[in-house]
């Protein structure tokens, strides 16, 4: 993988990766230029900002509370946090809804109201899960009046893909658009404008973990599907990831003659 390709990992929980200065290391010689590393709870949280405020620059923290993690003594919590913290982050995520764990609907639905006005109000962009709930979260989100969003690793309806693109919202691919049906479809209809790349790490793909120089597979995976050249992939989302998340492009190097 050429390094001048400048690809983004648009979302990697790096608080979980086991050693992080050699993923860091190994991302930057495979060609990635920027990380967008989300919390979870507030644990996460404190532990993503510190992350990167050892890699100013490279690492961009999202601030999150993710459904798993949502328990009724926690919530008033976890919010505070995400209020407290606003300004120091550049989204809000990793939220949103699961249908598949055990949390209650109702639970998980008010934090994402809650989370949802929080962005409308603050202009961050979200970092959506969205597991058999996608209809409801792509509701919750656009009645709240967010403007900027992300359905991260989206493998949910493609007639509800289309309002999620007329809304101009994004998707994100990851690795596992080589081996999952659903997610490929989603791929190969989202616009390439509307897609971004990520790994989700420390995500296992083929029972093998996942660090952020993976966002390299998921690049080719997009390349093949979309019938595109992986460097054309590779200028179109990193384009994404800054303007979703308002992110300035870096200044050029200049040499004196």
């Amino acid at each position: 993988m050429e390094k001048s390709l400048d690809i983004f990992d648009a979302h990697a929980h790096l608080n979980e990766v086991e050693n992080l200065p050699a993923a860091i290391e190994q991302a930057r010689t495979a060609g990635v230029v920027g990380i967008v590393a989300v919390g979870m709870d507030v644990a996460s949280n404190r532990k993503t900002l510190e992350i990167a405020a050892r890699y100013p620059g490279y690492v961009f923290p999202a601030l999150g509370y993710h459904p798993w993690d949502i328990l009724p003594s926690g919530i008033d919590e976890n919010l505070t946090f995400l209020e407290t913290h606003i300004e120091q982050c550049i989204a809000i995520g990793e939220v949103g809804l699961d249908y598949k764990i055990k949390v209650r609907k109702e639970l998980q639905r008010g934090v994402l109201r809650d989370v949802s006005r929080l962005a409308a109000r603050s202009g961050k962009p979200l970092i959506l899960h969205s597991r058999l709930s996608h209809e409801r979260v792509f509701s919750i989100v656009r009645e709240a009046g967010v403007r900027r969003a992300v359905f991260h690793w989206y493998s949910g309806p493609l007639d509800l893909l289309e309002k999620i693109v007329r809304e101009g919202y994004f998707v994100s691919a990851t690795p596992a658009a080589a081996t999952s049906p659903l997610h490929r479809a989603a791929i190969r209809k989202a616009p390439l404008e509307n897609i971004l790349l990520e790994t989700d790490c420390p995500v296992p793909y083929r029972a093998v973990a996942s660090e952020p120089r993976d966002v390299t597979r998921t690049l080719l995976e997009v390349a093949r599907i979309k019938n595109l050249q992986a460097d054309d992939v590779a200028r179109q989302t990193t384009r994404n990831v800054r303007a979703l998340f308002n992110l300035l492009e870096p200044a050029p190097d200049l040499c004196l003659r």
